[in-house]
């Protein structure tokens, strides 16, 4: 084991008691899942070694095990993102420590801009694919200790998760959407025309992050489910239109009770 990882993983070892199977990543304004957390061990970023720290809004930074649906997990109550200036290895470096301690399913989550022009704020989308606007986090030197050079992305989000999330948002009467969510650089928010080029392209949700949180996940043998939040509707552009981060954060925030019921759904039947 890389030293690093091996650094990263005793320490979390020392401060957990016993394997989480399924983790999930709490994205922009969407961490009150947090709260049904039953016997929280929080571990704040900055403890963890070789871990680096979220400044971006919305996100705590914290690493969180304890039970939910049932079931041993670990939480990350933050994400890193590229825009922060972190390298793809650093922006993804936790999904190899939570595999090393035992992961086997990732729960993803973000907040998006919608530009399929059926989604309105509020609503939840299932991730069935993605378009990868990032660069790639596997670039460099192959870790076969994680997994093959070339892997597969053709099924990079579980079919199996998707039906059993799709059948807890008809048992609970919640209005679930499906589509490609296309993560791009940030941070700036698009433009006009690339709300409309990247809808053209087949992009349903549109946001700065989980793209390569997915490969690495994936390149591990992970299992994927991802939902997207939307919180703007990147198809109306009135005279005073203008993204609002502290907006985005509000939306989310409003929808995450919705998201928390299935992703407890989810970790209870997996």
């Amino acid at each position: 084991m890389n030293i690093m990882y091996k650094e990263s993983v005793d320490y979390v070892s020392t401060k957990i008691n016993g394997k989480p199977e399924s983790a999930v990543i709490l994205g922009s304004g969407l961490d009150s899942l947090a709260n049904h957390i039953q016997q929280p061990v929080i571990i704040p970023y900055n403890e963890i070694p070789n871990f680096v720290t979220t400044t971006a809004s919305g996100h705590r930074g914290s690493l969180i095990f304890g039970k939910l649906g049932g079931r041993q997990i670990l939480a990350m109550q933050g994400r890193f993102h590229y825009y922060e200036g972190y390298s793809m290895q650093e922006v993804t470096y936790p999904i190899r420590v939570m595999k090393l301690l035992g992961v086997k399913n990732l729960l993803v989550s973000n907040a998006a801009g919608g530009i399929n022009e059926t989604f309105k704020v509020g609503d939840l989308m299932i991730i069935t694919d993605h378009i990868n606007m990032l660069p790639n986090p596997l670039i460099g030197k192959n870790d076969d200790a994680f997994g093959v050079r070339f892997p597969d992305m053709t099924r990079a989000y579980d079919r199996e998760f998707i039906k059993i999330v799709e059948l807890m948002a008809e048992l609970h009467d919640i209005e679930i959407k499906k589509g490609v969510y296309v993560g791009l650089t940030g941070p700036s928010y698009e433009t006009p025309a690339e709300y409309a080029f990247y809808g053209k392209s087949g992009g349903d949700a549109i946001g700065m992050s989980t793209v390569p949180e997915v490969i690495v996940a994936r390149h591990a043998g992970l299992r994927v489910f991802g939902m997207s939040v939307i919180t703007n509707e990147g198809y109306h552009f009135e005279d005073d239109f203008v993204n609002d981060s502290c907006e985005v954060i509000k939306a989310a925030g409003n929808a995450a009770e919705k998201m928390t019921k299935l992703f407890i759904e989810l970790i209870r039947r997996t």
